[in-house]
């Protein structure tokens, strides 16, 4: 029987072609993958990559069947081929190639490859998934990562950073990162607020306003800024407009904890204590807060402003218990016990640190600098940035040397900057760059004296001599060092001062130096006399190691010249440096 044969065309007619383009591939892939056959389908992936090797997609999903079959070195391999090759902005390739190197127990370039995606990456795809295996790299290497800010967040992470600074009292610093953020993002009010804080601490009052209003501008109703005027203004003595603005906040009832917190210290801080107490009690109602010991002092004090002494007691009593090592509460405590006062009590304070007097007590036991409580206090360092701008003449002088017990870099750039004031008093000057001499400034710095800014190192004494010899400066240095490190710095300025004038009125024919203990102790014991402070040649003499006699005849010689003392009495205004 002859067979039925089809004919060849309409074989054709009825064969399907395949297209076999990087489509087909990646659907062979999946298929694969959904049967669990990796192998086939990094075959598949492969030839996709083959067919279109310019298509990032491809190659990623290459790299991710090789994690899944634990090729994490191979998956990375092909990571960093995209970045590097194909297409660099495929931000997400470093979050992959985290996953995997954290996969091999490579801790450190995990987190370097996770820090690289979450600062570069805009969307933000995986944010939260990088921000939990930023969390247990931490855990992995035992310290914080070096992460400086989240580009999907941007300016959360530098504005967080500010804040921090601002709580710590780097004040400059916190300005200068808040300034970047403002200019960057200038609708970021609350940048704006904490910058108007910044300049606020600073004594940068017109700053502060400015800053203030940028943020009114913007958003009129803003609570934080509008509470920042408010006390902007109260500094700034605008009675009628803080009036207007206490009769609006005084109606205001907030819901959100944050405003119900900034809103209670405000009116606190304004005087108006009645409302400060109903608001710190809402916010006691709050089991979420509840704990926090700021919040009961700050009740307590509303409580105490406001004639509740009872209530203040219970609340500083439960503050005994959060914190007891502060000794805030019983600070507060034994003041409401004391008789002399009999209810007639100062206005407390609704910061959380003992006041400021109480502190300053006993500065004898400060040899080596403020104490952590004073030296780290934010509002403690704000009123010496405030009194330093804004103070009379011996407040600065008191401020000049307490910045030198603090020692820290935000101290060195205040300084810095006072230095360069026009109408500041050159004397103060002078202080100032003993105070940057003392925390160990070398480098010369600026210096606005005469209309015009010059260069002074503060590890030399500016005679205005044309030579300037060892042993003369190891003469001052000696005097220097045997008053001691915690003398008036004053002291220190004058005793520099007169050895110069000494010098400068016998130049060219200056005796020789060859007992640098005399002229040292002549120094010492002269400036001594010129501060008022008793001090006799034998005290003088024991402190250099040589005798009395010695120690008055240089005296004599030196107070022959410059003309010191007249029949033992002092001529301090024949010193222009005296103050």
């Amino acid at each position: 029987m002859k067979k039925n044969r089809i004919p060849m065309e309409g074989m054709q007619a009825n064969v399907l072609r395949l297209s076999m383009d990087a489509n087909f591939f990646f659907e062979r892939a999946v298929s694969s993958l959904d049967r669990n056959r990796y192998d086939k389908a990094l075959k598949y992936f492969r030839k996709a990559v083959e067919y279109e090797p310019g298509n990032p997609v491809n190659h990623c999903n290459m790299a991710g069947i090789l994690s899944e079959m634990g090729d994490y070195e191979a998956s990375n391999a092909v990571l960093s081929a995209i970045l590097r090759d194909i297409d660099p902005s495929l931000t997400e390739c470093y979050f992959y190639m985290a996953n995997n190197y954290a996969n091999m127990e490579q801790f450190e370039a995990a987190e370097e490859a996770l820090i690289t995606y979450l600062q570069e990456d805009e969307g933000g795809q995986f944010l939260a998934e990088a921000e939990e295996m930023l969390d247990l790299l931490q855990y992995e290497l035992e310290r914080p990562a070096k992460l400086k800010r989240i580009k999907a967040r941007e300016g959360m992470i530098e504005h967080e950073l500010a804040r921090e600074l601002l709580e710590e009292g780097k004040f400059t610093q916190a300005v200068k990162l808040l300034e970047e953020i403002v200019e960057q993002h200038p609708d970021f009010l609350a940048a704006r607020n904490n910058l108007a804080l910044g300049y606020y601490y600073l004594g940068l009052f017109p700053q502060a306003m400015e800053a203030i209003n940028g943020v009114l501008e913007r958003d009129a109703g803003n609570l934080h800024g509008l509470c920042n005027l408010a006390i902007f203004l109260q500094r700034e003595g605008h009675a009628a407009e803080l009036d207007r603005l206490r009769g609006l906040l005084r109606a205001v009832v907030p819901f959100h904890q944050e405003h119900l917190f900034k809103l209670a210290t405000t009116m606190g801080i304004l005087g108006e204590h009645e409302a400060a107490y109903t608001h710190f009690r809402r916010l006691l109602k709050d089991h979420e807060v509840n704990r926090d010991p700021v919040l009961y002092h700050y009740t307590a004090a509303a409580a105490c402003n406001t004639g509740r002494y009872p209530a203040a007691r219970a609340l500083w009593r439960q503050l005994s218990k959060l914190d007891p090592g502060s000794g805030i509460a019983s600070f507060y405590l034994n003041r409401l016990d004391d008789d002399e006062l009999q209810g007639q009590y100062p206005s407390i304070s609704y910061h959380y640190n003992l006041p400021f007097e109480e502190q300053l007590k006993h500065p004898e036991k400060w040899e080596n600098g403020f104490p952590p409580e004073i030296r780290d206090n934010p509002l403690i360092r704000a009123s010496f940035f405030w009194a330093l701008r804004h103070g009379d003449h011996r407040t600065k002088l008191q401020v000049i040397q307490a910045l030198g017990m603090i020692a820290d870099r935000e101290v060195e750039e205040a300084l810095l900057a006072f230095l360069l004031v026009p109408e500041e008093n050159v004397y103060l000057k002078d202080i100032a760059v003993l105070v940057l001499r003392s925390i160990g400034v070398k480098a010369p710095v600026p210096v606005w004296k005469d209309g015009t800014t010059i260069m002074v190192d503060p590890s030399k004494i500016g005679s205005g001599l044309p030579v300037w010899r060892s042993e003369w400066q190891a003469v001052v240095d000696l005097a220097i060092k045997r008053i001691g490190k915690s003398s008036d710095l004053r002291l220190q300025h004058d005793i520099e001062t007169l050895w110069v004038d000494f010098l400068t009125r016998l130049y060219p024919d200056i005796p020789a130096m060859a007992h640098i203990e005399g002229w040292a102790a002549a120094l010492d014991y002269l400036t001594a006399k010129m501060h008022r402070k008793a001090l006799t040649y034998e005290e003088v003499a024991k402190r250099y190691g040589i005798s009395a006699s010695t120690a008055s005849r240089y005296a004599r010689r030196m107070n022959q010249v410059c003309k010191v003392q007249d029949n033992g009495k002092e001529k301090a205004d024949t010193f222009p440096f005296v103050q």
